[in-house]
């Protein structure tokens, strides 16, 4: 595989796991409503950072991985949608009971620790998605030994990185750019749907997990 293409590889599995809107990408949205484009922007690269760190996981020790997560597949899912569940009530009731939410224009936090707290959030977030967990296992059994040496590797890296950056600032900018244009309740009832989505969805994982 030459460079360019390590590069493109890169980016298409980054785009792969970013596109299908789940979990992670509803709750992307509603950061940007609720708290603003220097939020959500913290809060996608904190995703894209989790996905840097597994792709280079798959890339390094995909074969290892693969064996070590052989037979446990439904356990470990199922752990991490019980973890998205917990996510999806709380968010959930603190909606449901905020009075409103949602920066004006021009009044968005972006103090440094609202920004931390925003990124390493949504990586706690990502890292524990069971999607994200089984789409790098996958990745990790297809890669093989299809790209060779530290450059290619590297590129493939940064490919992946940009892919999944590039849609998760689509995702958050996007609510980010709505939220303003949304009265109180309509945003907190947005908020409800998208953490109402989130519970769906671990079940959803869930379920899948059983019938498995």
């Amino acid at each position: 595989m030459d460079p360019v293409n390590a590069l493109l590889a890169g980016v298409v599995a980054g785009l792969a796991i970013a596109v299908p809107l789940g979990a992670i990408g509803v709750l992307l949205i509603t950061e940007g409503i609720r708290r603003g484009h220097a939020s959500a922007a913290a809060a996608a690269f904190g995703v894209a950072s989790v996905d840097l760190a597994y792709a280079t996981l798959a890339l390094l020790a995909g074969s290892l991985v693969t064996a070590l997560l052989a037979g446990h597949e439904r356990p470990v899912t199922l752990a991490a949608a019980l973890v998205l569940l917990a996510i999806g009530v709380h968010g959930l009731v603190t909606s449901l009971r905020s009075p409103s939410f949602a920066p004006v224009a021009g009044q968005e936090s972006k103090d440094g620790r609202s920004l931390r707290s925003a990124y390493w959030r949504f990586m706690g977030l990502t890292a524990v998605n069971p999607l994200t967990a089984l789409y790098f296992i996958a990745l990790a059994a297809g890669l093989g030994g299809r790209i060779e040496g530290a450059a290619h590797g590297s590129l493939f890296v940064i490919g992946m990185f940009t892919g999944s950056l590039a849609w998760q600032l689509v995702l958050g900018l996007g609510g980010a750019a709505l939220g303003p244009r949304l009265g109180p309740g309509v945003r907190r009832a947005t908020a409800a749907i998208g953490y109402g989505v989130v519970i769906l969805l671990s079940g959803a994982v869930a379920a899948n997990a059983l019938t498995a």
